[in-house]
C-alpha cells in the first residue's frame, strides 16, 4: 500500500513522497532518484538506481524490514531489460555466517552474465529460502538476515542435523558363509561373459562417466550458434596476410607506446582499426537484414570474442570509428579483464555490428567462424606461422596469418566479401595506409 501511495506522489510531488516514505516505519531504504526528472536530495542513500519504465519491484533497490526491525530479506536484483529469469548457481555463504552490507551471498547465472545477490545490510544469515538450481526472477527472496544475531562458529543445517539423528546403527558383519557364497557367485561371472555374442559392443561402465547440468551460458551459446546456422546463408572466404611490417611497427614503438599510453600495443587493436577501414569501404558488411528491409549503420561497434572458463562471451567496443590505437587497447584490456572475472554487464555485451574472433591465441591455423546473430559477418584471425612465400621473385620465410570472413550470403555478395578481406590485407601489410587513409 505504501509503495502505491509513494509512486503516485513521485509523479506529482517528489518532496512529499520522500516525507511520506520517511514516516513509514517499515520502509528501511529508498532511492532519491527513482524517476527521470525528480531532483536529487542533499543526503543521498547508499544505493541509487534509475530504471526508466521500471516495474514497482525494480524501483525499490533495497529490501523492507520486518515489523520488529531485526530481520531483513535478500532478494534477486533487477537483471536487465532482456533477462527475465536466472538460475541460482551457488551460495557464497552459509547460514550462521556474518555478512556486511552489499557483500555477495549468492550468484545468479543468466543467459548472458553472472549476477551477485548482495546482503542489503550487515548481519547474520538466519536461513536460505531458495535452493541451488532454482529458477529465480527479480524480486525472489533468497535469504533471511538478522541484524542482531551473533555469528555461529560451527553451523549444522536442519537437514544435516536430522540426518545425523536418524542415521541407523551400522549393520552387523555378514557371516562367513555368506561371503563364501558371494565369492562363488562372482567367480561364475567371467564364464558367463564368454557366452555373450562376440559382436556385442563392450561399453565402459557407468561409474566412469559424470553427468552434470549444462550451464545457462552454454545453453545460450548452443542455441544462438544453431539459430545462426539455421537462419543465415553462411559462406566463408579466406585470404592470407604478411605480418612482417606490422610486427616491425610494434617492435619499433612498443616501449614508447607503453610509456605514453600505459598499455601495450597488441595485434587486436591493429585488426580492429583495419576492420573499421574495411567496413567503411564496404558498408554492406556492417548492415543487417530486418524482415524485408536492410538496415545500414553509420556507426561501427566491434564485438571482440573472449574465451572464458564458462564459455565464449563477446563484449562490445563502441564507436570504434572515432578511436585511436590506445583507446582500442584500453577498451579491449578492460573488457577482457572483466570477462575473465565474470564481471561483464549485460549492456557491455549488447549490440555490436561486427565481430572479430582471434583463434590464433590458442594455436588455430585456420577455421570457419560462425556469425554472431544478428550481425551479418565475422572475421576470424589465426596463428602467425613462418611460411615460405615469394617476395619480389625470391622465396623468403615470412610470418603469415590466414584470415577468414564468414558472411551472410543473403545480404553480402562474394565481391564485397573479397574486397573486404583484401582491404584488411592491404592495411595490415602496410600500416601507413591507416595513417594516410588510402
Amino acid at each position: 500500500m505504501a509503495s502505491r501511495i509513494a509512486a503516485r506522489l513521485l509523479l506529482r510531488r517528489p518532496t512529499a513522497a520522500l516525507s511520506f516514505l520517511q514516516s513509514c516505519r517499515h520502509a528501511r531504504h529508498f532511492s532519491t532518484q527513482l524517476l527521470e526528472g525528480v531532483p536529487r536530495f542533499s543526503k543521498p542513500t547508499r544505493a541509487r538506481y534509475f530504471l526508466p519504465n521500471a516495474s514497482p519491484y525494480q524501483l525499490w533497490s533495497r529490501s523492507f524490514a520486518s515489523e520488529n526491525g531485526d530481520l531483513i530479506e535478500a532478494v534477486v536484483p533487477f537483471m536487465g531489460e532482456s533477462v527475465t529469469d536466472g538460475t541460482l548457481a551457488n551460495f557464497l555463504k552459509k547460514p550462521g555466517d556474518r555478512v556486511e552490507a552489499d557483500e555477495a551471498i549468492a550468484q545468479i547465472e543468466t543467459d548472458k552474465v553472472t549476477i551477485d545477490v548482495s546482503s542489503p545490510e550487515a548481519g547474520v544469515i538466519e536461513k536460505f529460502i531458495a535452493s541451488e538450481g532454482d529458477t529465480v526472477t527479480p524480486g525472489t527472496k533468497i535469504a533471511v538476515i538478522s541484524k542482531s544475531a551473533a555469528p555461529s562458529e560451527t553451523h549444522v543445517s536442519p537437514s544435516e542435523e536430522t540426518s545425523q539423528k536418524e542415521t541407523p546403527p551400522p549393520p552387523p558383519p555378514e557371516k562367513p558363509k555368506v561371503e563364501e557364497k558371494s565369492s562363488k557367485v562372482e567367480s561364475v561371472k567371467p564364464k558367463a561373459s564368454k557366452l555373450s555374442s562376440p559382436s556385442e559392443p563392450q561399453l565402459p561402465p557407468k561409474e566412469r562417466e559424470r553427468r552434470v547440468a549444462m550451464p545457462r551460458l552454454r545453453k545460450r551459446i548452443a542455441n544462438r550458434l544453431k539459430d545462426s546456422q539455421n537462419t543465415f546463408a553462411m559462406l566463408t572466404t579466406f585470404n592470407e596476410v604478411d605480418m612482417t611490417n606490422l610486427m616491425k611497427l610494434r617492435s619499433d614503438y612498443k616501449d614508447e607506446f607503453v610509456e605514453k599510453h600505459g598499455v601495450k600495443l597488441g595485434l587486436m587493436s591493429c585488426f580492429v582499426k583495419a576492420a573499421v577501414s574495411a567496413l567503411q569501404n564496404q558498408p554492406i558488411v556492417n548492415a543487417v537484414i530486418d524482415g524485408d528491409d536492410i538496415i545500414y549503420r553509420d556507426y561501427i561497434d566491434i564485438s571482440v570474442a573472449v574465451g572464458t572458463s564458462k564459455g565464449l562471451v563477446v563484449p562490445v567496443i563502441r564507436d570504434t570509428e572515432g578511436m585511436n590505437f590506445a583507446d582500442i587497447e584500453k577498451g579491449i584490456n578492460k573488457l577482457a579483464k572483466k570477462a575473465t572475472e565474470g564481471a561483464l554487464s549485460i549492456d557491455e555485451m549488447a549490440g555490436g555490428t561486427f565481430t572479430i574472433s582471434n583463434g590464433g591465441v590458442y594455436g588455430s591455423l585456420i577455421s570457419t567462424p560462425i556469425i554472431n546473430p544478428p550481425q551479418s559477418a565475422i572475421l576470424g584471425m589465426h596463428s602467425i606461422v613462418q611460411r615460405p612465400v615469394v617476395v619480389d621473385g625470391s622465396i623468403l620465410a615470412r610470418p603469415m596469418m590466414y584470415l577468414a570472413l564468414t558472411y551472410d550470403h543473403r545480404l553480402i555478395d562474394g565481391r564485397e566479401a573479397v574486397l573486404f578481406l583484401r582491404r584488411i590485407k592491404d592495411v595490415v601489410e602496410d600500416p601507413r595506409r591507416m595513417l594516410l587513409d588510402i
